[in-house]
């Protein structure tokens, strides 16, 4: 398949195009959009731009499920940066037909691997999405990279995500605080008594907020985050995991 499929991409220096084979180098996690996001009156989907705490720049989505996608993949620690609409796709199909398609996100990862999603719920993939979708998940496992189609997250870990992303700016980074707090929760204890117990909760909440979005602090997610959410530093919970 890799000597019938092209990759497009956009740099500082123009538009690109290579076979398959030789992409797999290319920081597409750099790239610029290949193409532009409609915007036009009476349209369904939301376009917009999220500042990412990963990169400290802004990143494209074409509808809330992306935006929401999106956020996760800025709260994932493996996540080193990342790219929205990243390249184009040319193959041709066995019936000689030529088709493309754009994936809606490429992140590159701690480990130097690459993740390629396209963010479509399950119920709303038509026949030629799915060839679209497999054609990428071929040319993403010929290249070693991860290819995922996802639909909309648990509501409950994206609300609670959604609350930690208000405090994502560094501008909640306060070291002595922040040190203060990861003491405090060498123990695991209630999110508000660790936060009393690190000082004024009005000043200190903002900054427990920003562990957590760090993952510094952990929490489970999966459920309602209260004033009674367990909250430990995070060296403390694997540990705790590994004794058992």
């Amino acid at each position: 398949m890799d000597g019938d499929v092209e990759v497009a991409f956009v740099t500082d220096a123009g538009e690109e195009r290579l076979s398959l084979a030789e992409a797999w180098s290319v920081p597409f996690e750099s790239c610029r959009p290949v193409r532009r996001f409609p915007s036009y009156k009476g349209q369904r989907h939301y376009i917009g731009q999220w500042w990412t705490a990963t990169t400290s720049t802004l990143v494209g989505f074409e509808s809330w499920l992306e935006r929401d996608r999106l956020m996760l993949l800025d709260f994932d620690p493996d996540t080193v940066s990342l790219a929205s609409q990243p390249f184009w796709l040319f193959w041709t199909t066995a019936g000689g037909r030529s088709r493309s398609h754009a994936p809606d996100y490429f992140a590159r990862l701690t480990d130097g691997n690459a993740l390629v999603l396209d963010c479509r719920p399950l119920d709303r993939i038509k026949p030629k999405d799915e060839v679209a979708f497999e054609a990428t998940r071929a040319a993403c496992e010929l290249l070693g990279w991860r290819y995922e189609i996802v639909g909309a997250p648990p509501e409950m870990l994206l609300a609670n995500i959604r609350w930690l992303a208000g405090y994502r700016h560094p501008r909640h980074d306060l070291p002595v605080v922040a040190e203060t707090l990861r003491a405090v929760f060498s123990r695991p204890m209630p999110l508000l008594d660790g936060a009393e117990a690190a000082g004024d909760p009005i000043a200190v909440l903002p900054v427990l907020f920003h562990l957590l979005w760090r993952q510094e602090l952990v929490a489970d997610l999966s459920v309602s985050l209260t004033a009674e959410t367990e909250v430990s530093a995070a060296l403390t919970r694997t540990a705790q995991g590994a004794a058992t």
